[in-house]
Order: structure tokens, then sequence, then C-alpha cells
């Protein structure tokens, strides 16, 4: 009989003690770093755009808040974000009320009532949206959608004129709604693949639960399913809004890049913060650029609150943890 090589401690043997520099503590450093790399980015961004920004903010002659108009290049430059703020918070919510309930229903769709081939197809179709690049959706959006837009701004407008949103004489096309609605495309898949992975936690027993005490399907989902989902829904809905607070190209391209603050929707006009900077930042002179740069600031800021308040969210249900 061969003796044995097995290299296991015996009992009362002491463990094999760890190496002070093993593969280990390697990667423990590692990882520590690139966490660490991560906030030393963040916090390099956020000195790079206050730096920057401040030579313009000096030289500004109206609120930087409160001003609605942009004229910085001027030899008194005085500009301000309020226009710009209003046209992305606004076409962003738009966008969110179009996207999430399609989002959440197609999410449902395939988490529980559609086969498992279909689900995977149609999952890995809508998946692929995220992979358009902006530009694409922007072309989409002012050679093709512009003209359904149109024609629907028309109708809301001779038939919902009295609504201040709907209001006005025209002309319309390239409008906040266009913009909202190339932007809810743009967050669809986003907001439907998070909300889908959050529905298919939902522990079975509880859904079994509901149906064996007589619910239907959607008594099921909505007693079960929608209530455990809550906090990842909401964390769905801010990561799309996030995504469609900062987007550039697609709203360059759809706005009428005009700085007025109106909440009529259909007529030609709007802008955002993003789409400003893209159309802007070629032609500024160095107040100018200065300008855009302070503006991006305030965007930065206020799309780091969204995407913390998202983790926040999720990190207070510990079962998405």
């Amino acid at each position: 009989m061969l003796p044995s090589t097995t290299t296991e401690p015996v009992a009362g043997e002491l463990l094999p003690r760890r190496r002070r520099f093993g593969a280990e503590t390697i990667f423990r450093w590692l990882t520590t770093g690139a966490g660490v790399t991560v906030l030393v980015i963040i916090v390099a961004i956020a000195t790079f755009l206050i730096v920057k920004a401040i030579p313009a903010l000096n030289a500004n002659s109206e609120n930087f808040l409160t001003y609605s108009k942009w004229f910085p290049n001027d030899p008194t430059p005085k500009f301000g974000i309020a226009a710009l703020a209003f046209g992305t918070v606004l076409s962003s919510a738009i966008a969110l009320l179009l996207a999430v309930p399609v989002a959440l229903g197609i999410a449902l769709f395939l988490s529980h009532y559609a086969p498992r081939r279909v689900a995977t197809a149609l999952g890995f179709v809508i998946d692929l949206l995220a992979a358009v690049p902006s530009i694409v959706f922007g072309l989409w959006g002012r050679e093709y959608l512009v003209g359904p837009v149109t024609e629907l701004s028309t109708w809301l407008n001779k038939n919902l004129g009295w609504l201040p949103i709907f209001g006005g004489d025209g002309p319309f096309g390239k409008s906040i709604l266009l913009g909202s609605v190339v932007l809810a495309i743009m967050i669809l898949p986003i907001v439907t693949s998070l909300s889908r992975e959050v529905f298919m936690q939902t522990p079975k027993a509880n859904e079994e639960a509901a149906i064996a005490l007589g619910a239907t399907k959607w008594e099921m989902i909505r007693t079960s399913v929608l209530p455990y989902g809550r906090p990842g829904i909401i964390a769905a809905v801010l990561l799309g809004l996030g995504r469609a607070l900062g987007e550039t190209i697609a709203l360059a391209m759809t706005l009428g890049a005009t700085f007025v603050i109106s909440f009529n929707v259909i007529e030609s006009g709007g802008n955002s913060i993003a789409a400003n900077i893209a159309n802007g930042f070629g032609e500024a002179g160095e107040i100018g650029r200065g300008a855009l740069i302070a503006s991006g600031l305030v965007l930065f800021i206020i799309t780091l609150v969204v995407n913390m308040t998202a983790r926040i969210i999720v990190y207070r249900r510990r079962e998405f943890r």
C-alpha cells in the first residue's frame, strides 16, 4: 500500500501561514486600487470643471443660475443656465413618461407571459437597442420621425390647443416633443432590462402563494411581483433619467436650439445643456468655452445626484445588494 501524499492538516496541527505577499493580498490591493481610481477620476473631473468655469463665471454680468439667455462671446458676457436646465429636465421628464410604461409592460411580458424562446429572442433584440450609437438615433429622429411628430403636433394644436403645452401658432417640427420621443426610444432598453431582472428575482414562493389563494395572473403580479420589485423599478427609472439628462448628439439634432423657458412642447425650439455644449463649443471663444464648461458642471452635478439616488434606493433593499 502506497503512503498517503495528502497535504491536509491533521488534528492539532496548525494551518499553513498565509504568505505576506501572496495572490490574495495582491488581488485585494488591485481591487482596492480600482475602487480608489474611480473616486480619483470623479474628483479630477469635478476639479477640472470648477477650475475652467471660474474665469467665465467671474466675467459673467448676469446671474448664472437665473438668467435664461446665452451671450458669452459678447464684449460684456452675459449667460445663464435657466433655459438650458429647464429644457434638459423637461425633455427628460417627457421621455420618462413615454418610455417607462412601455418598458415595464415589455419587462412583465418577458418575465411572466412570453414563452422562454420568445422571451430570450425578444430580450436580445431589446438589449441591442442600447448598442445603437446616439448619432444614429439623432439622424433617424431628424430625417424620419420629424414628419410624423409634425403631423401629431398639428393635430394636438388643433384639438387641444387650449392647453398651454399644445398651444401656439407654429411652426412645428424640431421641438421638445421630437427630442423627447427620441430620448424615450434610447432609454427604453435600459429601463426594460433592469426591470426584467428585478421581476425575475421575485421569490417563487410569493407567486405560488398568491396563485394558491385564487389570484389571477395579473392579481399575482400586482400583489407579489410589483411590490417586491418597487425599489428596483425606481432605480431603473432613475438610471434611465440619468441617461436622458446627459444625452448630447441626438438632442442637438432634434431640438430647435432656442433659449426660452416655455412649457409648450410642440412648437419648434427647446434646448438642453448637453446639446448646447455640442452645438457651441467649436465656435466659442475663451469665455464662451468657460461658460459651456460651467454648464457642464451643472449637468455633472445633476447626473451625479440622480445616479447616487438610484444606488441608495437599491442599497436600502437588502435583496438587491
